[in-house]
C-alpha cells in the first residue's frame, strides 16, 4: 500500500466518504463500553480519565485491557482496509486518519476520547503494516527500560514518521507525522508529568 500513495489524485467527494467512515468507526469509546459492561464503572472516572487501554488496566484488569487495546487498534485499521478496498490506499490513509481523531474527539462523548496510541498503531497497521513492528520494538524497550507507557508511545511516534520518510514513503510519512503532532498535543499532561517525576508508571492503579 505504501508504494501506491506516491501522488493524492481521490475525488473529493470520495475523501470525504473516507473521513466520515473513519471518524464514526473510531468514535466508537471501547474503553468505556467494555468497563462498563464489566461493572468497573466510568473509567473516565480513574487515573488520567481516559478512555485508553493504559487507563483500563488501571482498574486492574488486564484482559479488558488487552481487550481494549485491540478493538482501539483494530478499528483504525479495519477502517483503512475497507476504504481502500472500495476507492484505492489513498481512501484508506484518509480513513486512518480520521479514525484517529475519531477516537480523540468522539462526538457521543463531548468530543473528549482517548490519546490515540492504540488508534496510531491501527492506522500504521492499515497502510504501513510493517512499520508496526518499527513502533513495537521502540515502544517495548522504552517501556522496559523506564516504565512510563506515554514515554514510550511518545518516543515511538517521533521515530514514525522519520522512519516513513528515510524509506521514501512520504505520504504515509506525512499522515503519521499529522497524528504525532496532535497525540502529542493531546499528551502534555503526560509530558508535564513526566517532566515532574509524577506520571504514573505501567501497572500502576488509578
Amino acid at each position: 500500500m505504501i508504494s501506491e500513495l506516491t501522488n493524492w489524485q481521490i475525488a473529493l467527494p470520495m475523501a470525504l466518504v473516507a473521513a466520515v467512515v473513519g471518524y464514526l468507526l473510531g468514535s466508537i469509546p471501547f474503553g468505556l463500553i467494555l468497563t462498563r459492561a464489566a461493572g468497573l464503572g466510568d473509567v473516565r472516572n480513574i487515573g488520567s480519565g481516559n478512555i485508553g487501554a493504559t487507563n483500563v488496566l488501571r482498574t486492574g484488569n488486564k484482559k479488558l485491557a488487552a481487550a481494549t487495546l485491540l478493538l482501539d487498534a483494530f478499528k483504525a485499521t479495519v477502517a483503512a482496509w475497507i476504504m481502500a478496498y472500495v476507492a484505492g490506499p489513498e481512501a484508506g490513509a484518509i480513513a486512518g486518519l480520521f479514525a484517529f481523531l475519531g477516537h480523540l474527539f468522539p462526538v457521543w462523548l463531548g468530543f473528549k476520547g482517548g490519546k490515540g496510541v492504540a488508534t496510531y498503531i491501527g492506522t500504521l497497521l492499515g497502510i504501513a503494516p510493517l512499520f508496526v513492528l518499527v513502533f513495537a520494538a521502540i515502544w517495548l524497550a522504552m517501556a522496559f527500560i523506564f516504565r512510563y507507557s506515554s514515554l514510550a508511545a511518545l518516543t515511538a511516534m517521533l521515530v514514525i514518521p522519520v522512519a516513513l520518510w528515510i524509506f521514501g514513503a512520504e505520504k504515509v510519512a506525512a499522515v503519521m507525522a499529522i497524528m504525532s503532532v496532535i497525540s502529542y498535543y493531546k499528551h502534555k499532561a503526560n509530558i508535564s508529568r513526566l517532566i515532574s517525576g509524577t506520571e504514573s508508571k505501567i501497572g500502576a492503579k488509578g
